[in-house]
């Protein structure tokens, strides 16, 4: 199989494609660059690779949650190409790719992923190592404090994610003994997105790019500024 997924749902902005298993990644810490880099990382890594978009099986991209322009832009650029080329897609959570990222490098078969979502508030879900070694959903992504998270009755889980950078202290309160203990640097990235979207196709659930759509988990994507300075007191 060949597929292409986009990741550009925090301030990493990456493009990768798998081959046959094999994955070929461009990844760039870049805050606010993501317009300007992720087209040429997709026709560069085509351009190594000898193909041509109409070659692909299937494109994956990051459906959020994480910044809500980045999110957009992720399903613009995918929706532009699956248009062009009729292709299928694969809609991958950012926080699932994150998971994956994990069980990749780690031992431990349980992530409680947390990131950052602003406004005293983070993005939040708790993700199990599958006997085929995929980040598997336990309960739901939620928007949530820091203090009111909810977990399985599980031990041994590894916190990973911006949100244990932030809120650390909260979330070792919340969750006691089930955490082993907890990384910040873990983020989303295209090869995860591409690996699980493969793992997703080949069990034949891919979607329309009309069906493609992006999560963001907050009703309101903005609040208003009275909202945003009752957070602050």
């Amino acid at each position: 199989m060949k597929l292409l997924a986009v990741e550009t749902s925090t301030e990493a902005c990456s493009a990768a494609l798998i081959i046959d298993n094999e994955i070929f990644e461009k990844f760039e810490l870049a805050p606010k660059e993501h317009t300007k880099l992720i087209l040429p990382m997709i026709d560069a890594l085509m351009a190594e690779a000898g193909l041509k978009v109409q070659q692909l099986d299937a494109l994956a991209f990051s459906r959020g949650p994480g910044s809500f322009t980045g999110v957009r832009i992720a399903t613009a650029v995918i929706h532009g190409i699956a248009l062009g080329a009729d292709l299928p897609v694969v809609p991958v959570s950012t926080l699932a790719a994150m998971a994956q990222n994990f069980f990749n490098k780690q031992l431990e078969d349980i992530a409680f992923v947390g990131m950052d979502a602003r406004m005293a508030e983070i993005f939040w879900a708790v993700y199990q190592r599958d006997e085929n070694g995929f980040a598997q959903l336990l309960g739901n992504e939620v928007v949530t404090p820091a203090s009111q998270v909810g977990y399985p009755d599980v031990t041994g889980a590894v916190g990973i994610g911006s949100a244990w950078g932030v809120y650390a202290e909260e979330l070792v309160d919340a969750l006691g003994a089930s955490v082993l203990r907890y990384d910040s640097d873990y983020l989303p990235r295209a090869a995860e997105i591409a690996q699980l979207g493969q793992y997703a196709a080949q069990k034949g659930q891919t979607v329309p790019v009309e069906l493609a759509m992006p999560v963001y988990l907050r009703d309101k994507v903005a609040k208003t500024e009275l909202e945003r300075k009752a957070v602050q007191l």
